[in-house]
């Protein structure tokens, strides 16, 4: 199964939907095998390089109070702890340009999508547990040494103006397409999944799009196309 996850690093809800979508695929696992390639997608492209804020960008670009915004992330962490990933929110308190961060991805793919998703994995671990910035270069070079890729390669790409084009041409396919919010999970390139559902949800989907009988415990909701919600907004739990 060809599974594309469109998707930003400074999404909380991507890194929710990646590891739903990846607990619901050890769920269908031997019957389903499927292979992940993470594609581009920009929450903010004309962000600055130093980011801002996160509460004032929040609060200008929807308008909602820093309240709504501390009770908002709450559920957000929760989701996050439920699935066993860690949103560190007192270390975050920015948002950032991700192109560079997207660039590097590109360039990881074309080893393999396995590396591709290793380090999506650190990408998000960097910024949503650890408080980084991921556009920052140093950084980057720490993430592709600790998965075991060529630093220097990775380097070489981060110097150069290697794979934007590649990028920005991903970025604008998608968007033909339709995908105005991640994450979008579309299969086989003809089905997609929108937002950061649930395991169950998640699940129910891969059997229906395979064609495999649920399981008694399945849930009985249609998942062949959920709405989305704007990625970087963090809604009530």
């Amino acid at each position: 199964m060809k599974i594309d996850l469109v998707s930003d690093i400074s999404c909380p809800w991507c890194a929710i939907g990646l590891h739903a979508l990846e607990q619901a695929l050890r769920r269908v696992a031997p019957h389903i095998q499927a292979t992940l390639h993470v594609q581009p997608f920009e929450l903010n492209p004309a962000m600055a390089a130093e980011g801002e804020d996160i509460v004032e960008h929040l609060a200008h670009k929807y308008g909602i109070s820093a309240e709504q915004i501390a009770a908002n992330t709450e559920g957000i962490r929760q989701r996050g702890a439920a699935l066993g990933f860690t949103f560190s929110h007192g270390k975050r308190s920015r948002i950032y340009n991700t192109f560079e961060a997207h660039r590097l991805l590109h360039w990881a793919g074309l080893q393999s999508p396995a590396a591709q998703l290793q380090l999506k994995h650190a990408l998000f671990a960097a910024y949503f547990t650890e408080g980084l910035n991921p556009g920052d270069h140093a950084v980057l070079r720490r993430l592709v040494s600790e998965i075991g890729l060529d630093v220097e390669a990775a380097q070489a790409v981060l110097s150069s103006h290697a794979f934007a084009d590649e990028v920005r041409q991903a970025q604008a396919f998608y968007q033909q397409q339709g995908i105005r919010s991640v994450p979008a999970v579309i299969i086989h390139d003809r089905h997609l999944i929108s937002g950061g559902q649930p395991v169950e949800v998640f699940e129910q989907a891969l059997r229906q799009i395979a064609a495999i009988p649920r399981s008694i415990s399945a849930p009985s909701a249609s998942a062949a196309s959920m709405p989305s919600t704007p990625a970087d907004m963090i809604p009530p739990a």
